[in-house]
């Protein structure tokens, strides 16, 4: 990607039947991001069953700067983000869901609280912290216990360390190791890896059509292995404070 290609942000979304949510969501996007400095938008479409990919495509319609990619076969939210992070033009990423739950108005203060660290390197992880969540009694539960378990055990000091929107420099996240899961330990990783760590209030509401793709279980079953695997990442990662090119004490070339 040459530098004319860059753009300063690429809003990225994980998508997996989602096709009754696409055109509200693109709709409210083109309105929310109207005002926005030059970006994309790149929904991942991680091997859906439905018509999301057809809903994505007439979405362009209302979101002319709407990319689609589409996995063969589902490979995990993770896998799909890290797709879409691979294939984004932008120097900053925002992950968004696709269902309506999240709010696109508030990817601007994200950015902007993410710009305001200057050209720090690595730049800085801007968490979206939901204060009041739009779910289930079971899945607020749920969601406060892991939490509560990632703090304690990863010491991330992020009290929505699962928040799926989040805001950081593509080229940080591309350092960081690719496992499916990893989304949700992303405050976690890339402290170890030298990141500020900056959380925001968002709004957080309930979801446009359908339903969620996990269960309480099966995401708590899974999500305990990984973090085991995190701690043992956060153990065996040493990093350097700083890289300096020593020079060879050679003249320069006349």
């Amino acid at each position: 990607m040459s530098e004319a290609d860059s753009l300063l942000l690429t809003i990225v979304a994980a998508v997996l039947d989602e096709a009754a949510n696409i055109g509200p969501v693109c709709a409210e996007m083109a309105v929310a991001f109207a005002t926005l400095p030059p970006h994309e938008v790149l929904f991942v479409d991680d091997g859906s069953t439905d018509g999301t990919v057809g809903a994505l495509l007439e979405a362009r319609a209302v979101l002319p700067q709407l990319r689609v990619i589409s996995h063969d076969r589902r490979c995990g939210k993770s896998a799909a983000l890290r797709t879409g992070i691979e294939a984004a033009r932008g120097t900053w990423i925002a992950t968004i869901d696709g269902d309506g739950q999240d709010d696109p108005t508030e990817v601007a203060p994200m950015l902007a609280l993410a710009l305001a660290g200057g050209a720090s390197q690595p730049g800085p992880l801007v968490v979206g912290v939901r204060l009041a969540r739009s779910d289930t009694a079971s899945r607020r539960f749920a969601t406060r216990f892991a939490n509560g378990l990632r703090r304690r055990l990863l010491r991330d000091g992020c009290p929505d360390t699962g928040a799926p929107m989040k805001l950081f420099r593509r080229a940080d996240f591309l350092r960081l190791p690719q496992f499916e899961g990893v989304h949700r330990f992303l405050p976690a990783l890339f402290q170890h890896y030298g990141s500020a760590l900056v959380c925001t209030p968002v709004r957080h509401r309930a979801r446009l059509h359908g339903r969620s793709k996990y269960t309480n279980f099966g995401r708590a079953v899974v999500g305990i292995r990984d973090m085991m695997g995190v701690i043992w990442l956060q153990a065996r990662t040493r990093l350097p404070r700083s890289v300096t090119e020593q020079a060879d004490g050679r003249p320069p070339d006349s």
